[in-house]
């Protein structure tokens, strides 16, 4: 009897057709192009698509979230952005609007009655800090266009376990449907091209973090930034307490500023020790002209990349490298950095001297509890190896990077022919197609941060997404499948998007 589930041939089987399926009883639903993951990413190559006249039924987005600024919302609120802050993108990087026009800046001073956006953007950086748009902002935005481009008629909900390629061309994605909305456990949508923007893999836990949790099973005190963790600043307004915080990224900025938010509002004496692995003194670069601000522990960068990555020399240079060329590249110009936001600046200066905020240079080797419920971190530096107690440990170091931790990645580099970039992430063509993994006349695409090491730097943001997601569609009407957005219909569009009128 088929069972509709995975059978031991297809998994063993790195090309499938159409007949074994068949034999397994799993329903397939055929449909030209295939996008897994439904966030940002996915949304933004489908909104290309869909300006560019590629009908909704001709496209489907395979998810197990809602919307596609669901994911981002959580991170953003977690990690100490809520709506009204704002986030790390800069003011033409709009994810529900290809054009950039009008950008974020001008939106706000037409919404607000305000000339302030646009004279702090003609301000910046010299006179201002950069000008970034409100997190609720971006998610209204992106629920604005969601609506537009009827992408809630492209979505189907359920856990995408793998995608194998079809003997005949294309492709085979394998969704598990949740519970009781299917008569089998597996469905198969059949497409000749797929698109993968799944995401970072999960949380990333330093090693002596992750074996204290697991030793002790302790998931209160060592908490990671990108996980709930407002128990620990609801604890500090009932008593005094320390907080160790880790990484010197955007995140531990925003971090430490609800820290410090929080003890200046409400009067509380909260200390925070602050450990930097790589302690920046100042300026640094491989030459003069390549050279990042830094001081105080943290290098300073406006946006995650230089912004000529996105259109200027450097873009072009990484287009032009392959293998270790361009893994030295990214090393120049990659890091853990932060924007140097004057309030951040204004706020460490008072802690470090009123002594309640210290930076600790150095690499932690081990954390335990001691007897009076503190936590002792061992923390070896340059000068020796000291230990800091604190009441918390906020770990701000990142998210998961290893491919191989994600199960559909991992099932493609094993039987879809794909392989790894010199950072270790999925290797893609100058067009975001993924190297070896052609099948017939079809082309499988992925974008975002899973393919960092490419020959485009900046992937993981909005602008970066976007850039994708045009040159997947360029090569898709290349392919013939659907036509190229030109000066015209590039025109009529935005007009549409400007009037808030479907596509």
């Amino acid at each position: 009897m088929n069972s509709g589930d995975l059978t031991p041939a297809l998994l063993d089987t790195a090309v499938w057709t159409d007949t074994m399926l068949t034999d397994a009883g799993i329903p397939v639903h055929d449909v030209p192009f295939v996008t897994v993951g439904g966030g940002i990413g996915s949304f933004v190559t489908a909104d290309y698509l869909r300006i560019a006249g590629v009908p909704a039924s001709d496209i489907r987005v395979l998810s197990n979230i809602g919307h596609p600024w669901q994911t981002y919302q959580y991170l953003t609120r977690v990690s100490q952005i809520p709506e009204p802050e704002r986030i790390r993108s800069d003011s033409s990087s709009r994810p529900d609007n290809i054009w950039g026009f009008p950008s974020y800046a001008l939106s706000e001073a037409w919404r607000d009655r305000t000339l302030r956006p646009l004279v702090h953007v003609l301000g910046e950086p010299i006179f201002a800090d950069y000008w970034t748009p409100q997190a609720g902002t971006v998610f209204a935005s992106l629920r604005r266009e969601s609506a537009r481009i009827g992408y809630d008629a492209m979505l189907v909900n359920g856990v995408v376990r793998m995608v194998r390629r079809r003997a005949a061309g294309g492709y085979f994605t394998v969704l598990t449907p949740p519970a009781g909305t299917s008569a089998t456990k597996r469905v198969v949508y059949r497409s000749r091209f797929v698109h993968l923007a799944v995401g970072y893999p999960g949380l990333r836990f330093l090693p002596d973090l992750q074996a204290f949790r697991e030793r002790h099973g302790d998931y209160e005190h060592v908490v990671n930034a990108y996980e709930p963790h407002e128990h620990v600043y609801e604890f500090l307004k009932t008593r005094p307490g320390t907080v160790l915080v880790r990484g010197g990224g955007i995140v531990s900025s925003r971090v430490l500023q609800r820290l410090i938010d929080d003890r200046e509002r409400l009067g509380l004496q909260t200390q925070i020790v602050h450990v930097f692995r790589t302690f920046v003194t100042g300026a640094h670069g491989p030459h003069w002209w390549a050279r990042r601000k830094g001081g105080d522990g943290f290098a300073y960068q406006g946006f995650n990349y230089p912004k000529s990555v996105w259109g200027g020399q450097l873009k072009a240079r990484m287009r032009r490298l392959d293998g270790q060329d361009r893994a030295k590249q990214y090393a120049e110009m990659g890091g853990t950095n932060t924007p140097k936001r004057r309030r951040w600046q204004r706020q460490l200066r008072q802690g470090r001297h009123g002594g309640w905020y210290r930076a600790v240079q150095g690499v932690a080797e081990k954390v335990w509890p001691d007897t009076d419920g503190t936590l002792v971190s061992l923390i070896n530096g340059d000068t020796g190896t000291v230990e800091v107690r604190a009441d918390y440990i906020i770990d701000c170091t990142g998210l998961e990077a290893d491919i191989a931790e994600h199960r559909v990645l991992a099932d493609l580099l094993q039987h879809g022919g794909a392989g790894r970039n010199p950072l270790g992430r999925l290797e893609v063509e100058r067009h975001f197609e993924v190297k070896g993994t052609a099948s017939g006349d079809g082309a499988l695409y992925a974008s975002g941060a899973t393919t960092l090491g490419g020959y485009f730097p900046g992937v993981d943001t909005f602008l970066g997404l976007q850039i994708a997601a045009q040159e997947i569609a360029d090569d898709l009407a290349r392919r013939g499948w659907c036509r190229k957005i030109g000066p015209i219909r590039s025109t009529t569009q935005w007009v549409r998007w400007a009037l808030g009128r479907p596509v």
